[in-house]
């Protein structure tokens, strides 16, 4: 009896509202295949751990089932996403014990390019050591525009509608966050390499 009421149940669901929901289905399931690789590394560029970044991706498109019906009405789902995993992921930071770069000084750096020979690997890694440790330093509001620029390569445009400000701030907040990694850069090379 309960599968019959059920059955009936569902013939009584008007029709364009079961097409609409079918193709809410379907726009989820294609912004999940065209964008779950930009979710991903949003949430591992703020998050620095793969585990996390997986947790916040999958919270992420539960948030875009939970609020599907918007989706058909957004203007530019790949913003519209980036921002929901920008925010998941930073609430997840929020609530994670904080590691201190100190504490990971003592990790030895992985090769992984075996094309390369190992002193240059090695240079590499330590490379992208200190420009994620300087990243890593910058205040947030200079932090964030700059991850999502560069890593993410969203326009000032994006950036700014993600972070919820102006595309100026957005331009202003990459210029100076350019320049204080540039300067500090500089300084670590000059005492690291005499350069």
């Amino acid at each position: 009896m309960a599968t019959g009421q059920a059955i009936g149940e569902a013939r009584d669901v008007p029709a364009d509202l079961a097409t609409s929901v079918a193709e809410n289905d379907s726009d989820l399931e294609c912004a999940v295949r065209e964008h779950a690789r930009l979710v991903y590394r949003i949430a591992y560029s703020i998050l620095r751990n793969h585990h996390d970044a997986e947790d916040v991706t999958q919270e992420t498109f539960v948030r875009v089932l939970r609020y599907r019906r918007k989706l058909a009405g957004v203007r530019n789902p790949r913003t519209w996403l980036a921002r929901i995993a920008f925010r998941a992921a930073l609430e997840r930071k929020r609530k994670a014990d904080k590691v201190s770069f100190q504490d990971l000084d003592g990790m030895a750096p992985e090769v992984r390019s075996k094309a390369r020979p190992a002193d240059e690997a090695l240079i590499g890694t330590e490379m992208s050591g200190h420009v994620e440790k300087l990243i890593a330093a910058l205040p947030a509001k200079l932090r964030d525009p700059l991850t999502l620029s560069v890593l993410e390569e969203m326009s000032p445009g994006e950036v700014a509608e993600v972070l919820g400000i102006n595309e100026a701030a957005a331009r202003s907040r990459l210029f100076r966050a350019r320049q204080i990694l540039r300067e500090r850069l500089a300084k670590v090379l000059e005492g690291r390499y005499g350069i």
